[in-house]
């Protein structure tokens, strides 16, 4: 009787598993979705405001140092390249940081004035904010019927709604309250880094001509791999296309730098600067 009694209480379940079956564990299904979920994590770069920041001050930092000696270097005068190289790296880095400090800060203003219009519109037309919700996902053949659930929880939270049309309708991430001295310190910091780079020549070379042919090298070489490097961390297809247009662009600068300083008469150059 019991073993009739066991029969009928699995009918609905299948075979019982016998010493000639393997019983399936709950547990290597889980591992079974957990390995497929880990093989298609997909790569995604973070941290992109702080390289922005980076490439910011290192192709300024290489090229207008670059420059500023490269037209000095027409006067032959290893000294004042240097004097005025670590002026303008000083003064730059300066600058940038400033520039790099107050569109930090304009960005956490302009987050937060859109932030209070918005709580405001929720507040004071939601009809309308309803319409921007469905109006979002129009585009993607998405009805009004079916994003309708989806608003009805949105209204339950009003911080939840803003959030949501601060980032899907405005397009606006909530940037850090630390964003604006990262950025200044990020972008003055690569400024000065990058433009001790063409500089070092001329402080080991008394020739300013000699200095300004290993300028060149080491300057197109750093970057070329300033490029390419930059292309890698990005994700670019064609990294060597990134390397070669940061090179391109450093030898412009230098080239018409030392052009429009080669054009000056010479005399009146010296004149003015020797006294």
């Amino acid at each position: 009787m019991s073993l009739n009694n066991n029969s009928n209480n699995n009918a609905g379940y299948g075979a019982v598993p016998t010493s000639s079956h393997v019983a399936i564990r709950p547990d290597d299904n889980d591992d079974d979705t957990s390995s497929i979920a880990d093989s298609h994590k997909e790569p995604h770069f973070e941290g992109a405001e702080i390289i922005r920041d980076v490439i910011v001050g290192l192709s300024d930092g290489l090229t207008v140092p670059f420059a500023l000696a490269a037209g000095l270097a027409s006067l032959n005068n290893s000294r004042l390249v240097v004097t005025a190289g670590i002026a303008e790296i000083v003064a730059g880095s300066i600058s940038m940081g400033l520039g790099g400090y107050l569109a930090g800060l304009s960005e956490i203003e302009h987050y937060n004035s859109e932030r209070i219009r918005e709580v405001r519109e929720v507040e004071t037309v939601p009809h309308r904010e309803e319409e921007e919700i469905a109006e979002i996902f129009e585009p993607y053949g998405i009805t009004r019927s079916v994003v309708q659930p989806m608003i009805d929880v949105l209204k339950q939270d009003k911080e939840v709604w803003v959030d949501f049309m601060m980032k899907f309708e405005l397009n606006l991430e909530k940037p850090s309250v630390h964003r604006s001295w990262i950025s200044a310190l990020t972008i003055g910091f690569s400024y000065f880094m990058g433009g001790l780079v063409p500089l070092m020549p001329y402080v080991f070379i008394n020739s300013a001509i000699t200095a300004l042919n290993v300028s060149v090298a080491v300057t197109i070489l750093a970057l070329l791999i300033f490029g390419y490097v930059k292309a890698r961390l990005l994700g670019i297809s064609k990294p060597l296309s990134s390397a070669l247009q940061m090179a391109i662009i450093g030898a412009v600068a230098a080239g018409a730098a030392y052009g429009i300083a080669k054009a000056i008469p010479q005399e009146a150059v010296s004149a003015y600067v020797f006294g």
